[in-house]
C-alpha cells in the first residue's frame, strides 16, 4: 500500500492554525464567547457554517474559558442533496447536532412557493431562536465571513447611502440570545479549502444559488481588483474598525462650530480649498 504523502498533512495543519488565529482574534476582540456560555453553531451544510463549527470545537479544547459548542440545522425544504450523509458525520464525530424539521416553513413553500429571502430569513430566525432556546443555549453563532462583511459594507455604502455593515455582535430582541460571527476575519477562500480537508460532504442550499444581480456585481468587482491588490478585504475590514467620524458628513459628527481643537492639520487643508 502507497503511503501519503505529509505535504497536504502540513498544508491543513497551517490552514487550520490561520484559521483559528483569525477566530480567536476576533472572540478576544469583540468579547464574542465567555465564561459558562454555551454557543450554538448554526450549521447550514456549507464550507463557512462546517468551518466556524471545527474552529469553536478546537478553540474550546484550548481557550483559557469553559464554554460548550453544539450545532443545529434547520430544514426549510430547501437543501439541494439529502442532509444524511453531513448528519453521520457529524455522528461519527460525536458533534451535539440537532436536526429540526421547521413544519411552518414548508407551510411556507407550499402556500408561497415564490417568497422571497426576506421572508424566508424571518421564519429561519423564529426558529433559531425556538431551537436555541431547547438547547438551553445563550450564544447563537452565525458563519458569515469576510467576504460578507465587506459585501455588505459596500452594499450599504453604494446602494442604501449609509456607512454600515453586518456587526460581529448583537443580540435577539429579548437579548436573550448573544449572536455572534466569528469568521468576520477569515475570508471565504480559507473557508473553501479548510472544509475541503475535513472530507465532510457539503450540502448545498437553494439559496445559496440565488445570487442577486448586486451581490453578484460586488462579487465580480472584488475578484477583479483582489488580481492586483490580494490584500484588499483586509485593508478594507481594517476600515470598518478604525473610523474616523469627523472625516465624513454626519453633522453629528462635525464641529460645526469650531468649538473643538480640529484632528487635522491645515496643511491637509490646503490642497481642497485650494483646488480650483
Amino acid at each position: 500500500m502507497r503511503s501519503v504523502p505529509p505535504t497536504p498533512i502540513l498544508k491543513r495543519v497551517d490552514l487550520e492554525k490561520a484559521i483559528l488565529k483569525k477566530v480567536g482574534d476576533a472572540v478576544t476582540r469583540f468579547r464574542m464567547i465567555r465564561e459558562g456560555d454555551r454557543v450554538a453553531v448554526a450549521l447550514s451544510g456549507g464550507k463557512d457554517s462546517l468551518t466556524l463549527l471545527e474552529a469553536l470545537l478546537r478553540l474550546k479544547e484550548r481557550a483559557p474559558i469553559h464554554f460548550s459548542v453544539c450545532a443545529f440545522t434547520v430544514e426549510q425544504g430547501k437543501f439541494l442533496r439529502p442532509f444524511e450523509p453531513l448528519g453521520d458525520y457529524l455522528r461519527d464525530r460525536k458533534i451535539d447536532w440537532t436536526y429540526y424539521h421547521d413544519k411552518p416553513s414548508f407551510r411556507l413553500l407550499e402556500e408561497q412557493p415564490g417568497h422571497g429571502c426576506d421572508l424566508c430569513s424571518r421564519y429561519r430566525r423564529r426558529a433559531v431562536y425556538e431551537i436555541a432556546r431547547g438547547l438551553k443555549a445563550n450564544v447563537v453563532a452565525f458563519g458569515h465571513t469576510a467576504d460578507d462583511f465587506c459585501e455588505s459594507f459596500l452594499r450599504n455604502a453604494l446602494f442604501t447611502g449609509r456607512v454600515s455593515s453586518l456587526p460581529p455582535v448583537t443580540y435577539s430582541r429579548e437579548r436573550d440570545f448573544r449572536l455572534i460571527r466569528p469568521l468576520v476575519y477569515v475570508t471565504e477562500d480559507l473557508t473553501a479549502r479548510f472544509a475541503e480537508t475535513l472530507g465532510a460532504p457539503v450540502i448545498p442550499c437553494g439559496c445559496s444559488q440565488r445570487t442577486g444581480t448586486v451581490r453578484r456585481s460586488l462579487r465580480e468587482l472584488f475578484s477583479g481588483l483582489e488580481q492586483e491588490y490580494p490584500n484588499l478585504k483586509q485593508t478594507l475590514l481594517s476600515a470598518m474598525g478604525n473610523v474616523e467620524l469627523s472625516r465624513l458628513l454626519d453633522p453629528r459628527y462635525l464641529d460645526l462650530e469650531g468649538e473643538s481643537i480640529p484632528d487635522v492639520a491645515e496643511s491637509e487643508l490646503l490642497p481642497i480649498l485650494t483646488e480650483s
